[in-house]
């Protein structure tokens, strides 16, 4: 699994697409399309997978449930995606995540809800992923 987070705009994506060399014929989900969570890995296809705005499916789930219940559903999606990645050894789960408010406390209980929740679910990436990158204005720096 290689997690991958930094700015709004930073280039992530672009990083993403030329640090894996992917064309047109790769599997890409993203948050910013209204894509739901992918929970069904069978629709997974090649070798890399990438589930891009990992932040806005938290925010969704804080709207429909608990932090602890939230908690809960993140460390089970982790299980699943690790569990599609490690079935073939060619396989790679990218998950691209935005940095939220720069530990800025939002005013409103829903905003600290999503950013506390979104702090605690990148931590849980970052301890499962084989690598983690920071992406600023295009440049990576590899922290794990």
């Amino acid at each position: 699994m290689h997690f991958v987070t930094g700015g709004a705009y930073n280039g992530k994506t672009k990083w993403v697409k030329n640090f894996y060399g992917l064309t047109e014929d790769h599997c890409w989900k993203s948050a910013y399309d209204q894509t739901k969570i992918p929970l069904n890995v069978s629709r997974f296809y090649g070798d890399v997978v990438v589930l891009e705005g990992v932040e806005q499916w938290l925010k969704g789930l804080t709207v429909e449930s608990g932090l602890e219940e939230c908690r809960a559903i993140w460390q089970s999606l982790l299980g699943i995606w690790q569990t599609w990645e490690s079935e073939r050894h060619e396989r790679t789960v990218v998950i691209i995540g935005t940095d939220i408010t720069k530990g800025i406390v939002p005013m409103e209980k829903e905003d600290r809800d999503w950013r506390d929740l979104t702090g605690w679910a990148y931590q849980d990436l970052a301890a499962v992923a084989d690598r983690v990158d920071v992406i600023w204005y295009g440049l990576n720096q590899q922290l794990k």
